[in-house]
């Protein structure tokens, strides 16, 4: 209560004064970016009590109320955007509080807990050492307010379904060791920087192993217990988000969200079937250019099943796609005005998830940090992970797509607020980074049919997203219809279509926004194109798609329309 009453203040203040439109909003977006959501140094791992959900709800209310009193017509460009960001942002948490997303903190292929492994990096001085022993004698805490809220959602029916937890064993047992040397978390202090002195060295291994055995593992231990004795008997049978309590509002949210437009699910299950229709007779013509005596599955089948398109070895597929990663480095100034300043690293998914993982994901790291961005392969089960994706996976992955976006947005001049610099829409990252694998063919990255055929197959996978989410979420979809339609309009390997289909039941709606982000970026090239025809430039086009940040489909199609008006206008002159 004493902070809601000292942020009323503090509105009431800025609306007293005779500030400009642009200080005023300044000063609104100063207040949101010095508020800490999780405020409360007791916890370094975040603090995820129901209080702290509430007091963060009540405090982006009133700042979208005081931004709802603003004349947005008044704001440049670069404050228009951030103005709508803030407004999307605030009303983002509004809605998932409203729904109690907090209460199921659980995915197919991530949760509360699983999260805790992107902590694990290496330690590079002794205060990095101090602060992630911090972290990890408060996983008890951390761990304990997560099954808090997860029990809440239990009663009122907001589990997962049961169907989605094959193998997620895999998720804690791991983690429950016998030593503390063998243990996943106990990693970093393997290789401990040379400035340490052994003493030292000795000291915070020796309290590492402390922490691991008496509070780490048992905590494990626990949420072994949790799962398998109380969560997966009150898990639900269905399988549609729709099915739950507010159900089928809260798809329409995460489609508001995840797409950042105003759509349907009529018309995204529409726009899906037009979609598969349309890369479905791409694909068939691949099928023709290689000779392949049988049907469209026939070949998709082959493909899944003929050892010359997987790897022998972890080793083999990650020199794979370190090496397809280089050659899209080379290609990146011939495409680009502006590029990241930070490097990023290829490596293998760890053991500790990838049972449960997607196939590739890009992991980025804070503008501050040492580090790194990571683009992760998965090297677990093999048969699953065909070369003639790698293309395409990496392209989205790394660069030129979520490495190449993530690290620009990070690195934003500092008159863009820091908030627009950290933030992450799907739409736009995701549309983006399957723009990019169709780019990556104008690159000259696909070398043969097959690696087409991979292009295709990924492209086939983003629109049957837009089929089977809308699906099994609103149109009484069972899982097994969504696996079949997967299964017979792509070539990803059945281990990854079941893995991917879990995801989506787990995920609603996240899924959607890939296509429906890409289509708008390839419509707004097409309309550039035309617009421009000899005066179109795509070094410069790609500048404007990236140069302002993280924006919605619909602000981003104004900056482009904006660019080529413009443009246009001074051709004339």
């Amino acid at each position: 209560m004493k902070n809601f009453l000292l942020v009323c203040v503090f509105l009431l203040l800025i609306g007293c004064q005779k500030n400009t439109p642009k200080q005023h909003l300044n000063s609104i977006i100063e207040t949101y970016q010095n508020h800490k959501e999780n405020e409360n140094q007791d916890f370094p791992l975040g603090d995820y009590r129901e209080l702290s959900f509430e007091k963060y709800a009540t405090f982006c209310d009133s700042l979208l109320t005081e931004l709802n009193t603003m004349d947005s017509t008044l704001f440049n460009e670069d404050d228009l955007i951030s103005y709508t960001l803030l407004k999307f942002v605030l009303n983002e948490t509004l809605e998932k509080f409203k729904f109690k997303s907090h209460w199921n903190p659980i995915l197919s292929d991530a949760g509360f807990h699983s999260s805790l492994t992107y902590q694990v990096r290496p330690i590079t001085s002794k205060k990095g050492a101090l602060n992630y022993l911090k972290k990890l004698k408060a996983i008890p805490d951390y761990i304990d307010q997560q099954t808090q809220l997860i029990r809440k959602g239990l009663k009122v029916g907001m589990g997962q379904p049961l169907v989605i937890f094959k193998g997620y064993e895999s998720t804690y047992d791991q983690h429950i060791t016998s030593t503390a040397e063998e243990n996943f978390y106990y990693s970093p202090f393997l290789d401990l920087p040379a400035p340490l002195t052994p003493e030292e060295k000795d000291s915070l291994q020796q309290a590492a192993k402390k922490v691991l055995l008496e509070e780490v593992i048992p905590t494990f231990k626990f949420v072994k217990t949790f799962f398998e004795e109380e969560y997966y008997p009150n898990t639900r049978q269905t399988i549609g988000v729709s099915e739950t309590p507010n159900g089928r509002a809260y798809y329409q949210s995460r489609i508001n969200f995840y797409t950042t437009e105003n759509l349907s699910p009529e018309e995204i299950h529409q726009k899906g079937l037009d979609e598969v229709k349309r890369i479905r007779a791409q694909m068939q013509a691949i099928v023709q250019e290689v000779n392949f005596k049988g049907t469209l599955k026939e070949f998709i089948e082959y493909l899944r099943t003929d050892s010359q398109f997987y790897a022998k070895t972890p080793e083999e597929l990650l020199k794979h796609a370190r090496n397809i990663s280089k050659k899209l480095d080379e290609q990146l100034p011939r495409y680009f005005k502006t590029l990241p300043r930070k490097p990023y690293g290829v490596a293998p998914v760890p053991d500790a998830i990838a049972p449960k993982y997607t196939g590739g994901r890009y992991i980025g790291t804070s503008p501050d940090s040492t580090d790194p961005g990571y683009y992760w392969i998965n090297t677990y089960n093999l048969p699953s992970r065909p070369l003639y994706v790698i293309p395409s996976l990496t392209a989205h992955e790394a660069v030129p797509g979520h490495h190449l976006q993530g690290s620009l947005n990070q690195e934003l001049p500092e008159s863009i607020p820091q908030f627009r610099r950290n933030l992450y829409l799907s739409a736009y990252g995701e549309g983006w980074g399957l723009y990019c694998e169709f780019l990556a063919n104008e690159m000259g990255i696909y070398t043969n049919p097959y690696e087409h055929f991979g292009k295709l197959t990924y492209e086939m996978w983003r629109a049957s997203r837009l089929v089977v989410d809308t699906g099994m979420h609103v149109f009484g979809w069972t899982r097994e219809q969504a696996v079949e339609f997967m299964a017979d309009n792509t070539a990803l390997s059945l281990h990854e279509v079941n893995t991917e289909i879990d995801r989506y039941i787990s995920w609603p709606g996240q899924a959607l926004s890939y296509k429906i982000g890409e289509l708008k970026i390839r419509e707004l090239r097409v309309f550039a194109e035309k617009e421009l025809g000899s005066q179109f430039d795509i070094r410069e086009f790609h500048e404007k798609i990236l140069e302002k940040g993280t924006v919605t489909l619909s602000l981003l199609e104004n900056r482009i329309v904006n660019y080529v008006n413009t443009l246009k206008k001074s051709n004339l002159n």
